[in-house]
């Protein structure tokens, strides 16, 4: 009798869950399950069917009755993954502790606001991310040329593990920004004579102006025209990130001596200035063929684009006057 308990429990164990290599590929890794206070084995079970995260309800259950494991189910939010086996996944509903939780970093954040979204969301102090920003033997490995990795912490929605350090967060990160940076990219590089890291540069600063998603190339080709014709790029997201906190600017602000405040420098600043999304990184390597130099933007957030300083000066008389 003994020997048919174990035999069912290995079978149980192994069986149902989805690591056992039953199921269709999934579109995401982990799935998020909330078990109510007062739920039964079969409602758990349904549940985690239902999802996607076990193959048989009945495997399910047969193998925590007979592990003694049914009592012992603590009701939680969970991001469970898909390849957990029964047993794994028993084990992290009996322990009421998620093994992963949530980090979401927007597109165009600063590296001290990645660090403060790291603090409140996961509990990992904001300095330990600046820390393991500056790690010498990464930024050696992705060839940075600046002092911490702004601009290579690719803005996602991450599951993190519970016990995951600021580092092992920044190695994710990073190696989500390498995914999504295309083979084809290196040639468009040569073409343009850039770097990649003069290309992350600038794709910050496209993210940082850019409300109106179509806008981008068209900012992108003023950003390139301006480089091309010895212009400074004026761009005002490189003086809220030497001033080093959002707010409004005033006019005392574009005198601010920094390497980053691109009225005063000529060419792009020295690194990043935030984290920017992939389509700010193609929009910086295919800008849209334009003669434009100057834009404004409207309180909807689109711009208008101007040749000259003439049409930029009543382009700007008009969207103070709120025309269109």
């Amino acid at each position: 009798m003994r020997a048919l308990v174990v035999a069912l429990l290995i079978m149980a164990a192994s069986g149902c869950g989805r690591g056992a290599g039953g199921g269709a590929a999934q579109d995401s890794e982990f799935e998020q399950v909330t078990i109510p206070r007062g739920a039964t084995l079969t409602a758990v079970a349904e549940t985690l069917s239902t999802r996607g995260l076990i193959d048989s309800p009945e495997l399910f259950k047969l193998y925590a009755v007979l592990s003694g494991r049914h009592r012992s189910l603590q009701a939680g939010t969970y991001d469970l993954s898909r390849g957990s086996t029964s047993r794994e996944l028993l084990g992290l509903l009996m322990s009421g502790r998620p093994p992963y939780r949530w980090l979401l970093v927007t597109e165009g954040l600063m590296l001290t606001e990645v660090g403060a979204a790291l603090e409140a969301q996961l509990g990992i102090p904001a300095e330990s991310l600046m820390t393991a920003a500056r790690d010498s033997a990464l930024r050696a490995q992705l060839g940075v040329p600046a002092p911490t990795l702004e601009g290579y912490l690719y803005p996602s929605r991450y599951a993190v593990h519970t016990e995951a350090s600021a580092g092992d967060v920044v190695a994710q990160m990073v190696a989500e920004f390498e995914d999504r940076w295309r083979d084809e990219w290196y040639a468009r590089l040569d073409t343009l004579g850039m770097t990649r890291h003069e290309i992350v540069t600038l794709a910050s600063i496209i993210e940082g102006e850019v409300r109106h998603a179509p806008d981008r190339p068209y900012v992108s080709s003023v950003y390139h025209n301006r480089l091309a014709d010895g212009m400074p790029l004026q761009a005002d997201p490189t003086v809220i990130y030497a001033l080093g906190r959002r707010r409004r600017l005033f006019e005392r602000d574009y005198q601010i001596p920094s390497p980053y405040n691109t009225y005063l420098i000529a060419g792009l600043p020295p690194g990043p200035i935030g984290e920017p999304s992939e389509e700010s990184i193609e929009a910086a390597l295919y800008p849209a063929r334009t003669d434009f130099l100057f834009f404004v933007a409207r309180t909807d957030g689109q711009h208008v684009f101007s040749r000259t300083y003439a049409e930029h000066r009543r382009a700007i008389q008009e969207v103070r006057s709120g025309g269109s």
